[in-house]
């Protein structure tokens, strides 16, 4: 199933899988991909599955639709076409890349020093870098846990502050994706670059306190 992989300043912050006929972009809630980001028109665009092939539209936004870096009206998409509305990059994959998208999240054993009985089997990367869970210690969800069980999860409130923890090979990392305040790790503020997350670590955002643990 194609799907298309929405990031900002180089951070995933979403996969969409495109399963509907229709998939529409924009600012608005009630796009299949929002977007809110003031460069982005409330209706932008929508991807259309037309006989089995992508195609993506520009709904006369006021700021442009671009594949590739050249503005387009509409447009079929190839595989790891980038589509570009506003700031955010949005990669296209078709159905044969899914494909092979699964190996890259294994590690194999048998390149550590340890080897040991089993080290050619491959380790899914939940192995390699621990359970994880972001724990919230206040408002009204507090208690609650979020478990970090995809490669990016989002957190926030759009328009406030919004970040994305996304799963690595070596653990996880906190980046600020949008809103104007920018969230916190042990409170000191995250800046551009993504920011290592360690068991026990503290996170504020919009006003909301929460916990990185990590078994």
């Amino acid at each position: 199933m194609p799907k298309v992989i929405v990031s900002i300043d180089g951070v995933v912050i979403k996969e969409v899988q495109l399963t509907k006929d229709r998939t529409t972009l924009g600012r608005r809630p009630y796009n299949d991909i929002v977007i809110d980001n003031l460069a982005v028109s409330g209706e932008h665009a929508v991807i259309q599955i037309i006989d089995g092939e992508a195609v993506l539209e520009d709904l006369n936004s006021t700021n442009g639709t671009y594949i590739n870096g050249k503005a387009v009206k509409k447009q079929s998409l190839q595989n790891n076409d980038t589509i570009e509305i506003g700031k955010y990059k949005i990669r296209f994959q078709s159905d044969q890349a899914g494909a092979g998208f699964d190996k890259t999240m294994v590690v194999k054993p048998a390149s550590s020093a340890s080897g040991g009985p089993g080290a050619s089997m491959p380790v899914p990367l939940e192995s390699a870098s621990g359970q994880a869970a972001i724990r919230v210690l206040s408002g009204a969800a507090a208690g609650r846990e979020v478990a970090l069980v995809k490669v990016v999860t989002t957190i926030g409130k759009p328009g406030i502050a919004v970040a994305a923890i996304t799963k690595r090979p070596n653990g996880f990392v906190v980046a600020h994706v949008d809103g104007a305040e920018s969230p916190t790790v042990n409170g000191a503020p995250i800046q551009t670059d993504p920011v290592a997350l360690k068991n026990g670590d503290l996170l504020e955002l919009a006003g909301i306190q929460m916990q990185f643990v990590q078994a």
